[in-house]
């Protein structure tokens, strides 16, 4: 089992290595094809749903491309599906109010917790984040919310552009330092739980459906990219199939515990 969970460490640090935060979790089990988490809910007109690459780069320096949708209904219900060559299912996510999964099917193994963190409370490489901070991404929105700013200096870019760095802090106490440039956010940076350096850098912006959203972003922990998202698609309003908000797991899939 333990061997197992490192074999796929790589992979889920990149999945969780979405935005930089941490926290705790805990958890409840499902059962032989019975439904892990179940809600009997339907769309929201406030539903979004994105689709986008993820490239996942491994200790080895190989890396891995998978192309992934998220069905957000924002701070009420998620479900993510990654899909590797072939359109082979690699891992499902569904994260409710009372509890969230996640599904390996080819593998045969899951993960559970309840809390709007997910990731394994354990594992220092594999950086727990905040699943609204996740779906909020996104919709346009890269500063973690409330942050309280401490100091901001002027800097001159490459081309003689003005960039404001700021520093600022969250409710939590956890320090960021963020670089802006004519209302856009290039990276924002801090501190991993094992206290090495996680900085996420967005390459390019694009609109869709009106909204200024990243496009091109890379996530580099301890000055190594870890992560690339390219995001493809975003639409709003769109109704959700009931399916989308239960997932199953077999007896037989084994727990990874943190």
């Amino acid at each position: 089992m333990a061997a197992a969970v490192l074999k796929y460490g790589n992979f889920l640090r990149g999945i969780f290595l979405l935005l930089l935060l941490s926290l705790f979790l805990t958890g409840c089990v499902g059962g032989k094809q019975s439904t892990a988490v179940d809600v009997n809910v339907g769309a929201a007109s406030d539903s979004l749903k994105a689709k986008f690459t993820l490239t996942i780069y491994g200790q080895d320096g190989k890396s891995q491309e998978l192309d992934a949708v998220l069905f957000s209904v924002p701070n009420k219900r998620y479900r993510m599906e990654l899909t590797g060559s072939l359109g082979i299912g690699v891992a499902s996510l569904l994260w409710l109010e009372d509890g969230w999964q996640m599904v390996f099917p080819t593998e045969k193994m899951y993960m559970k917790g309840a809390g709007y963190m997910v990731g394994l409370l354990n594992d220092p490489s594999l950086p727990l984040v905040h699943i609204h901070q996740v779906a909020g991404f996104f919709d346009g929105k890269v500063l973690p919310e409330n942050l309280e700013e401490l100091s901001q200096r002027d800097s001159l870019g490459v081309d003689s552009s003005v960039i404001k760095i700021h520093e600022a802090c969250d409710p939590l106490t956890r320090h960021y330092t963020y670089a802006e440039r004519n209302g856009e956010v290039l990276w924002i940076a801090t501190l991993g739980r094992d206290g090495k350096d996680e900085k996420l850098v967005i390459e390019e912006y694009k609109e869709f459906n009106g909204v200024k959203t990243p496009s091109k972003i890379s996530f580099i922990r301890d000055e190594t990219v870890s992560l690339k998202i390219r995001l493809k698609k975003v639409q709003r309003g769109k109704p959700f199939g009931m399916g989308t908000w239960r997932l199953n797991i077999p007896r037989s899939y084994q727990l990874i515990k943190g």
